[in-house]
């Protein structure tokens, strides 16, 4: 049975048995037990959980009517897939928001793993010679929501473990163990409520911890994927420095050789200038000398930038050991198998 009903705080509280500082939700996470009822905190998702019936606190502006009537509601009747069906109903409330918890994390990382793995894609191809700030900007935001997501994460798998440590409040989280006899006496029997109450827990600690490896796999993929781009950009950046040095060195050496011009632009008067055949001589001169410096200072260059080559290793220290051991014992055993054949012929 689902209904709303809306109630004062201090209405409530009293007519639940609780404190008012019970109710005061704050945005955390927690799971405690007070006066045989089951407080759960899930940040925004607040419920109170007794052997009868579970209370969602302050749902209308959550948008969690579509969970609330299609889904939780058969859970709780044992028609969905909860592995507590045939427990009492707290383990199946208990389940059911723990599900929609864990549920939530994994749709925030299928949201994000698809669109940080494109972003980087786009960012890591070696074709760019510069670097998309949209995708910047996009990236930055996606790890952002990635380290969010990563402490919600955290702070629900701690929580967990800090019920898992304390065997006391496992047992205060069987509530129908303490108020209806018959799962009392089924507890006596030998079935342990306290213990399924743990592999409960457990379970969607493993689950927590799974998920929490995988943001944190997409949190080294975003790692090496920065580490690359910047490996790009320095490879690029290099490039442009050693094509403005070699223009450099090609504009020193034009200079150079130019002054060889300069010095016959200038008004004075020689024998030279009446020479028809002394300008292809000068210009040739100039292009010549200002093309060989500029080659010195290239190979110059190379010399001093390119990364050395292997030394070269010679053919007879190729050889190793092991290897002259094997030719030496090949060799005995064709000169034994030699004479054995002679002393078979010899017999013949």
């Amino acid at each position: 049975n689902i209904f709303m009903i809306e109630k004062k705080k201090t209405e409530l509280y009293q007519e639940l048995g609780l404190q008012a500082r019970d109710l005061r939700f704050q945005h955390v996470m927690s799971i405690a037990t007070r006066n045989n009822r089951i407080i759960m905190r899930m940040e925004f998702l607040k419920a109170v959980i007794t052997p009868e019936f579970l209370l969602i606190l302050d749902y209308r502006n959550l948008n969690l009517e579509h969970w609330l009537l299609n889904e939780l509601a058969s859970q709780l009747a044992g028609e969905g897939q909860l592995v507590t069906y045939s427990l009492p109903f707290e383990f199946r409330a208990i389940e059911a928001i723990l599900q929609y918890w864990i549920s939530k994390l994994q749709g925030r990382l299928n949201t994000l793993q698809p669109q940080i793995v494109e972003t980087l894609e786009a960012l890591v191809d070696p074709k760019l010679l510069s670097v998309d700030r949209s995708k910047l900007h996009i990236l930055l935001q996606n790890g952002k929501s990635l380290s969010e997501l990563e402490t919600d994460v955290k702070v629900f798998k701690e929580t967990i473990l800090e019920i898992l440590d304390e065997e006391e409040v496992i047992e205060e989280l069987c509530l129908s163990k303490w108020t209806d006899p018959q799962v009392f006496e089924e507890s006596a029997s030998g079935i342990d409520h306290a213990e399924e109450m743990e592999l409960l827990l457990e379970n969607y600690y493993r689950q927590a911890e799974d998920l929490l490896n995988e943001a944190r796999e997409l949190r080294v993929l975003i790692d090496d994927s920065e580490s690359i781009i910047f490996i790009n950009l320095d490879s690029h950046r290099n490039v442009m420095m050693r094509l403005n040095l070699q223009l450099t060195m090609g504009t020193f050496s034009v200079s150079l050789f130019g002054l060889i011009g300069v010095a016959f632009g200038m008004n004075l008067e020689s024998s030279l200038e009446e020479d028809p055949r002394i300008f292809w001589l000068v210009t040739g001169i100039m292009f010549l000398g200002s093309g060989l410096i500029w080659r010195r200072l290239l190979s110059f260059l190379g010399r001093h930038l390119d990364p050395p080559l292997p030394p070269h290793v010679p053919a007879v220290l190729k050889k190793s050991q092991p290897a002259a051991g094997r030719v030496e014992i090949k060799t005995s055993l064709k000169g034994e198998t030699f004479g054995l054949n002679r002393s078979t012929l010899t017999n013949q």
